[in-house]
């Protein structure tokens, strides 16, 4: 089949993937002479504007083949999507499968290009680094045995137990009640073990006083939950971590708050004052009161418990951004950033305005959203969402590869696979793509483990997933398809990141069976050495530190990459099969175990190649 046109080849387009204001770039069309005359158009059309026609160039031919081309030089931000109009018999080129051009007298896909603005740039220290997710009540527990600060708290003395996940609309229901002890201190004392890890970078999540386990809703931003620690604390640990060459992510709740919190105070725990009780309340404009709401308030997906925010409230966002507010306050404390939760909810001027207030405190604080699909094009409030282009987010939680990854480990097309790959990073902007957030698991999913190798759950409920493991016999066999995963996430455009106790292997559906207490006790160490290895690669090969992304071969069960840096190239080679695999890297047959990958290194003025690692 002839390839009219294919955005992620070199020889079609030039520059690889998204582009920054003002830069030109080259599209090259390629026609079978069999079509007869054609007189081909590019139509470029930025979102929701009317379409633009030019006309391409001929540039000559080879055997039974025209070739066109044409030089565009977008001047403004947005997104721009794309196809080709053969001018004759009403024959169009739309996107076809795999990015591949299609023949077509019908409307069809369009290709996109994002540009972004050219002073775009993001943290430079995450690039070549290691991130570890922690859910602070889970994680370890300095100071054992805590007396709990309030009275409808439960704590859980026995850390092996499983969560509570017993309804909370039930007479004896404890759901997110039960308190495992997690706190500052713990983190402290783990710090040498992250550090041995690899760790760079810790994403905690929410830390602020809340009266749940996991703390989403929010009761006071301006102090850490007391079951953690006081502010002095928190102050250290950043301290200590940033001796360790490890910086702190915290999470930022900005949509809406608890309705237990000192701000809305539904409950009464703080007193007469708050938006619920008082109208007169200080904070009465943040929320929206109306008697056609079911509760009486505008609430976060239905749930009364969060009542949702005004982020466009003056002083909401005074007290979010400005001085002595939350960013202020917390980055002043010691933390290297936020992650903003649910951050296609919130209106791009309040993210930039966050942005602002976050790099004030230096550029190479981080700014990180959590967005499930592809970010450039994601629509809310009926607009398309601007965050990627320069003046919003530094970069997202990156859910489709965690997708592409699992997906690969499970057997799926691997050519739909590469093409998710692509897709991510041809839309995404180069420093957007240098610092995404890749993971396998999080507080949201099923634990990696589970993910990859145990029963699909397909909606079943907390009674189906309590207590359910992957099979005995099965046990080996998802612990290599986990550290498969986790080389690709490692390897991949981005910075790894590891939820913790996935490096032990620890299993969980979702919410609460993903959020279980750390196994200290754990003896599972395979999976710890190749992940400690692998972080020592991203350090010390620039092949991973924002090198460029090129599929080398897709079919079957294998999987194979490169990784460009300015100094050194890297292979990787993934083969989810049960068979031994043959492929060629630099020049030379390379094997591959079953179930295993190889990674490759060569310099680019290459004296040998280095075999990092083969599993």
């Amino acid at each position: 089949m002839h390839t009219y046109y294919n955005s992620t080849d070199p020889a079609c387009k030039q520059p690889f993937g998204a582009v920054t204001a003002g830069t030109e770039v080259t599209i090259r069309l390629t026609v079978p002479e069999q079509l007869g005359y054609v007189d081909p158009h590019l139509v470029l059309t930025k979102d929701r504007e009317d379409p633009v026609h030019y006309r391409m160039n001929f540039e000559g031919q080879t055997p039974g083949v025209n070739h066109f081309s044409v030089k565009v030089r977008p001047t403004t931000t947005g997104l721009y999507f794309y196809y080709f109009d053969l001018y004759t018999d009403f024959r169009k080129i739309f996107r076809g499968a795999h990015n591949e051009g299609e023949l077509s007298w019908t409307a069809g896909r369009q290709w996109q290009l994002t540009v972004y603005e050219p002073d775009f740039a993001t943290p430079a220290w995450m690039r070549g680094g290691t991130m570890y997710q922690i859910f602070p009540d889970r994680f370890c527990e300095g100071r054992p045995g805590k007396a709990m600060p309030f009275a409808d708290r439960i704590y859980r003395e026995d850390k092996t137990g499983e969560p509570y996940f017993w309804p909370t609309e039930q007479a004896d229901g404890y759901l997110n009640r039960d308190y495992f002890g997690g706190d500052f201190a713990g983190i402290r004392q783990k710090l040498p073990y992250l550090k041995h890890l690899g760790v760079t970078c810790i994403y905690l999540n929410p830390i602020f006083e809340a009266h749940s386990n996991h703390r989403y809703n929010t009761a006071n931003y301006l102090k850490p939950d007391p079951v953690l620690g006081t502010a002095e604390e928190f102050t250290r640990m950043c301290a200590e971590a940033a001796q360790n060459g490890i910086r702190i992510i915290l999470d930022g709740v900005f949509s809406h708050t608890g309705s237990d919190s000192i701000y809305f105070n539904r409950e009464g725990r703080y007193g007469p004052g708050g938006a619920y009780r008082d109208r007169n309340s200080p904070y009465r404009s943040w929320y929206d009161f109306d008697s056609g709401y079911p509760c009486g308030y505008r609430s976060w997906w239905g749930f009364e418990t969060l009542p949702e925010v005004e982020e466009d409230d003056p002083s909401y966002v005074e007290f979010v951004c400005g001085k002595g507010g939350v960013i202020d306050t917390w980055l002043n404390l010691g933390a290297s950033g936020f992650r903003l939760d649910v951050a296609d909810e919130l209106p791009d001027d309040f993210i930039e305005k966050i942005r602002q207030a976050v790099k004030s405190h230096g550029e190479d604080k981080l700014l990180i959203g959590e967005v499930w699909e592809d970010a450039t094009t994601k629509e809310a409030f009926g607009r398309r969402r601007t965050y990627l282009r320069g003046h919003g987010l530094d970069t997202t939680m990156n859910y489709p590869f965690r997708n592409c990854a699992i997906d690969f480990v499970r057997g799926a097309d691997v050519a739909d696979v590469a093409e998710g790959l692509l897709n991510i990073c041809e839309n995404y902007p180069k420093p957007v793509v240098d610092c995404l957030m890749n993971f396998l698991s999080t507080h949201d999913t099923e634990r990696a483990m589970t993910a990859i190798s145990g029963e699909p759950a397909n909606g079943r409920d907390r009674y189906w997933q309590s207590g359910r493991r992957i099979p005995a016999d099965q046990y080996d066999a998802a612990v290599r398809r986990l550290l498969l995963a986790y080389a690709m996430i490692f390897t991949l455009p981005g910075v790894p990141c590891v939820y913790y106790g996935d490096e032990i292997a620890m299993q969980g559906y979702r919410d609460p069976f993903n959020r279980a207490f750390f196994d200290w006790n754990s003896t599972e160490e395979r999976l710890r050495g190749p992940i400690r290895n692998l972080a020592t690669l991203r350090k010390t090969c620039d092949a991973f530190q924002g090198g460029s992304f090129e599929i080398v071969r897709a079919e079957g069960d294998l999987l194979q990459y490169r990784r460009r840096g300015k100094t050194r190239t890297a292979e990787i080679v993934l083969n989810r099969g049960d068979h031994l695999l043959a492929t060629e890297a630099f020049g030379k047959v390379t094997e591959v175990n079953p179930g295993g990958f190889t990674i490759l290194v060569e310099e680019n003025n290459p004296t040998h190649v280095g075999y990092f690692a083969i599993y």
